[in-house]
């Protein structure tokens, strides 16, 4: 038996007001609870993956690390912790940056409108990406990845264009992984 998905509706201030099946949320494009995961290297270099083909919206395109929606009574946390390992098959501990809403329409009709809890972590070890989640990944520099934003930004997922300069700011503010 296949077990529906279901996401957390929030209001503005990302206070819960009921749940409602994932795919009927992003057809009818209402705020959900999401969470995002940007991951980094040693070096300061980022983690992409490259979303599976077959993803029900942005195949193929460019990302960060992880992500997706904590279930019904699930703390964002524990369902970063738990897609980490399930998509990019490793755990590492994950620091809580910040929050954001954003609103992205598909040409499949599905809309992404998120109130969206960015962690960031870093991570050396090995990396066993599901491959219905993930197509292939790298570790990319970060110069690298503004310059292919600047002249493709098409290759990267609505989410990540518009989170990757708030991830950049945050931090450079903190020091962290610079």
């Amino acid at each position: 038996m296949l077990l529906l998905e279901e996401v957390v509706l929030v209001n503005e201030s990302d206070e819960p007001i009921g749940t409602m099946e994932k795919m009927a949320a992003h057809e009818q494009a209402l705020l959900h609870r999401a969470f995002s995961i940007f991951i980094f290297n040693q070096q300061g270099d980022m983690l992409l993956q490259q979303r599976a083909l077959s993803k029900y919206h942005s195949g193929g395109l460019y990302t960060n690390a992880c992500c997706s929606h904590p279930r019904p009574n699930e703390l964002v946390t524990d369902a970063a912790q738990r897609r980490l390992f399930e998509e990019m098959g490793f755990v590492t501990p994950l620091q809580k940056a910040f929050t954001f809403t954003y609103k992205a329409a598909f040409d499949n009709g599905l809309t992404e409108y998120e109130f969206d809890h960015v962690f960031v972590g870093q991570y050396e070890g090995t990396i066993l990406p599901d491959p219905l989640e993930v197509a292939t990944y790298c570790y990319k520099n970060i110069s690298a990845i503004e310059r292919e934003i600047a002249a493709t930004p098409n290759k990267y997922t609505a989410w990540f264009l518009i989170a990757f300069p708030k991830v950049m700011a945050y931090l450079h503010q903190q020091n962290l992984f610079q």
